[in-house]
């Protein structure tokens, strides 16, 4: 079940440069599915299918934003800085994974109590950098006796959870649901054509790893999965994010206003004609938010047609994102019916 697989996925860690963990998991589920896998110098795992000359990249990221150690104090006290694009008040008094030299030490970013604020204190913004974390040590000694030290990479120490109505909630959704849906598809496709599935490093730093790989691989097409923000939940409005969850796949049209992606054509008649073939629902975007590795990949060589086919996600960039299980099913089964085929490039 992609349930199980998703609970794995998300509950591994595998923040931005420090991927290591995540791509065991990968390995692992992939292994006896494809014809190769190999990880190239930046540390995208690269898991391919051989078929005929004709070849298509699906990339998803397998990075998650997180925390990296900046500073720590005499008292044991450990600054962070920012590893992805974090909403500080999101980080306020969580509890966080530091994955030390010796193993993983559990710590809890601090907050001064309520009780203890004055007014102009509430007030105040909540800043990433103003954050600490506390692992229990009283010295900086005791902190590098753990293991930690400047560098040490942290994620957020939150558990995968099944909600109402085939919905799920946990962290890194963002782009955990993006590397279940290639995991799956590998799994299950028959395909006449070269598939390269690339799990990619550092997206949320700049779309690293997909430059790398697909100037490496240089493919016919390619196709980014991740998510996106739908606009059902109350503080967003519709006109300004119109997918929902539980209505499909989302095959996105344009990322970032344009700046970012206008998907090339001929992959967006591709991937609808699938779709309406086969009764898979999906929906459109024209998305004024953030990119995807397709962002990078259509500019790599003389230009390499690219999409996004995406997952609406509630809550990105927190603990607590939201999806719905049935979206990336789907999204699954257009991947396996449209590599039976190709677009007319």
């Amino acid at each position: 079940m992609i349930n199980d697989l998703l609970r794995r996925l998300s509950n591994a860690h595998g923040v931005t440069s420090g991927e290591g963990n995540i791509r065991d998991v990968i390995r692992q589920e992939l292994e006896g599915y494809v014809d190769e896998i190999r990880e190239d110098v930046m540390g995208n795992l690269i898991a391919t299918r051989r078929g005929g000359d004709f070849s298509v990249m699906i990339a998803a990221h397998m990075d998650e934003i997180g925390l990296m150690a900046q500073y720590i104090d005499e008292k044991g006290f450990i600054r962070v800085a920012p590893l992805g694009g974090w909403f500080g008040p999101v980080l306020y008094s969580q509890r966080v994974i530091l994955h030390g030299k010796k193993g993983m030490i559990r710590g809890v970013i601090g907050a001064k109590p309520p009780h203890r604020m004055n007014e102009e204190e509430r007030k105040k913004e909540i800043k990433v950098e103003d954050l600490y974390i506390d692992v229990g040590a009283s010295s900086a000694e005791e902190v590098g006796d753990l293991g930690i030290e400047i560098g040490t990479p942290i994620t957020l120490d939150r558990e995968y959870a099944e909600l109402a109505n085939n919905r799920v909630t946990g962290k890194a959704l963002d782009n955990r649901v993006g590397v279940a849906m290639l995991i799956r598809a590998l799994q299950q496709v028959e395909s006449p054509h070269t598939i390269y599935g690339v799990f990619t490093v550092q997206e949320e730093l700049g779309l690293k790893g997909a430059k790398v790989s697909a100037y490496s691989l240089n493919p016919d097409c390619a196709i980014a999965t991740d998510v996106t923000i739908p606009g059902d939940h109350p503080g967003i409005e519709k006109k300004d994010a119109s997918v929902e969850m539980g209505k499909g796949p989302v095959i996105v049209l344009v990322s970032a206003s344009g700046r970012g992606l206008v998907a090339d054509p001929r992959m967006t008649a591709w991937l609808r004609e699938t779709a309406e073939r086969n009764g898979i629902p999906y929906q459109l975007e024209v998305g004024t938010g953030g990119n995807t590795d397709a962002t990078i990949i259509h500019l790599e060589r003389g230009g390499i047609p690219s999409i996004p086919l995406s997952v609406a996600t509630r809550y990105i960039h927190s603990p607590a994102e939201v999806v719905d299980v049935g979206d990336i099913e789907a999204g699954v089964r257009l991947l396996v019916e449209a590599l039976k085929g190709r677009p007319a490039l």
